[in-house]
């Protein structure tokens, strides 16, 4: 007999196995990635997603919190053909929902046609289809989710020393920790800021590149990274990555959309118009750059033609829609954080008064 339920949003009521029991709702995502479950848990862009795995076991390396992204599990539940016990037993302190023994298949083919969606989630021995169907009813769109920047953000300032190569004014909208590693791995002291700082704080910092980071939910509810984005425009270097790379460019008077079921996984090619050649990456997003506004696309994703690199070299901006840190890989965009210190390198930038 089940003992847990999923309902989606297209009116279906799917059996499961509880891992880690609870009640919980949110979008309904997936990702293709066959490694790295411990950093796609921990990543904070997926705080208020359920994360379906395409890959059919989940957990056969362990749990190590060394590969943790952030200090704690951030969907809202776990969703998998089978969880080993390492990461139910893992979930279940965090007291983070999790079921698995069903088809996956069939959860990842219904958001590829028809988009990522809401759902409910019911798991334990007292679940009830109706409790799953109750939750799923309750689900608050991610445009609606006007404040998820503090449920990811650091509340105050923390610095992370590099050596002192530059000083880095990173905008943590909920930033990976592997960001912040691959800045100081450089030589970089990165000064994390709240995704509400004013200009003032960053100003403070009197940095050499303002970084916007990756981070959930829809771009355009990050109102005051905005402000600091335009702010600084042409008077600042800037560098964002995923949400960082939408938000930078709506400030600057272009706009983003709602894919219908986003990028999630390890394994999107990109290609470089520039040089044409085309790279593997790391993605996790369902927001996308549509109108670039003064910035040139220099990069495209390969499958559909999505935007995945910005820059403008007057203003001193380049971003990258996917993740160029890319833990656990692959490795090939690595070179983004060189450019982010070429930047902080070229000329004397903005000083507090």
């Amino acid at each position: 007999m089940s003992d847990a339920y999923i309902a989606l949003a297209d009116g279906r009521v799917l059996e499961a196995r509880a891992r880690a029991p609870g009640r919980t709702r949110g979008e309904l995502v997936f990702t293709t990635a066959y490694t790295g479950y411990e950093e796609s848990l921990t990543d904070p862009s997926y705080a208020e997603q359920v994360l379906t795995f395409s890959y059919p076991l989940i957990g056969n390396y362990g749990v190590r919190t060394e590969r943790f992204e952030s200090e704690s599990v951030q969907p809202r539940a776990a969703v998998a053909r089978e969880l080993t016990d390492d990461v139910a037993e893992w979930l279940e302190d965090e007291g983070v929902p999790a079921i698995d023994h069903l088809d996956t298949r069939e959860i990842v083919t219904t958001v590829r046609e028809e988009g990522a969606m809401a759902c409910g989630i019911a798991a334990g021995p007292d679940a009830t289809p109706e409790d799953a169907v109750e939750e799923m009813e309750a689900c608050v769109p991610m445009s609606d989710h006007v404040d998820i920047g503090a449920q990811v953000s650091v509340s105050e300032p923390t610095v992370y020393e590099g050596g002192g190569a530059a000083d880095i004014a990173l905008l943590d909208c909920g930033a990976k920790g592997s960001i912040i590693s691959s800045l100081t791995e450089r030589g970089a002291d990165v000064h994390v800021l709240p995704y509400d700082a004013t200009p003032a704080d960053v100003a403070a910092v009197e940095p050499d590149v303002l970084f916007v980071s990756n981070g959930p939910g829809d771009p355009e509810n990050f109102v005051a990274a905005h402000e600091v984005v335009d702010e600084f425009a042409g008077d600042l270097p800037m560098a964002g990555i995923c949400l960082g790379q939408q938000v930078i460019t709506s400030a600057l008077g272009g706009s983003t959309e709602k894919m219908a079921f986003g990028h999630r996984g390890v394994n999107q090619p990109v290609k470089d118009l520039r040089t044409d050649k085309v790279v593997m990456t790391t993605q996790n997003h369902g927001y996308t750059v549509d109108d670039t506004g003064p910035l040139d696309v220099t990069q495209v994703n390969v499958n559909d033609d999505t935007v995945e690199g910005l820059d403008n070299e007057e203003l001193e901006i380049i971003t990258r829609q996917y993740h160029p840190e890319a833990n656990p890989g692959p490795h090939d965009s690595l070179g983004f954080f060189d450019e982010v210190m070429d930047l902080a390198q070229s000329t004397p930038h903005v000083t507090a008064d």
